[in-house]
């Protein structure tokens, strides 16, 4: 069975984390979309609400299922059978950034394969830290969002 766990804090969950995720399933026969608890990072939502948003999204498709996690993700890899990391590119220098962190976690284990899918370019400019920017100064983030977390976020 091909495991793949796509890691990341979803805070919030976005447009472009959406496409990714739909653009994977084709690929795997299991998609975990894990929500990595990183003590560095004050997230703006909770993870429970993080993870019942990813639930909600994906209720009507059995490859998909949300999780919680903490340490490394190459050991929660292990954990749950996955032989594959999932991670989105959106520029160059994220390509940059993913190489380093695919390479430190083929070091830790090589039999974990990183694959990286481009964004599509219409969600080049979607990232969490802009959209939690235009929340957290009253702004409108709909445009950014799957219409489940906007519902949530805009109340």
């Amino acid at each position: 069975m091909r495991i793949c766990l796509f890691p990341g804090t979803f805070d919030p969950l976005t447009l472009g984390h959406v496409d990714i995720i739909n653009r994977a399933i084709p690929l795997f026969d299991k998609i975990v979309v894990g929500i990595g608890l990183n003590a560095a990072k004050a997230p703006m939502f909770t993870a429970e609400q993080r993870l019942q948003w990813i639930r909600d999204i994906y209720k009507d498709e059995d490859r998909v299922e949300g999780a919680i996690y903490e340490g490394l993700t190459i050991d929660y890899c292990k954990k749950i059978g996955a032989h594959f990391i999932l991670r989105g590119i959106r520029y160059v220098s994220d390509f940059e950034y993913e190489k380093t962190i695919a390479d430190a976690n083929r070091t830790l284990d090589k039999n974990i394969e990183t694959v990286f899918l481009t964004g599509e370019p219409k969600y080049t400019s979607v990232a969490s830290t802009i959209v939690r920017d235009i929340i957290r100064n009253g702004g409108n983030a709909a445009p950014f969002l799957p219409d489940i977390v906007a519902k949530s976020v805009l109340k």
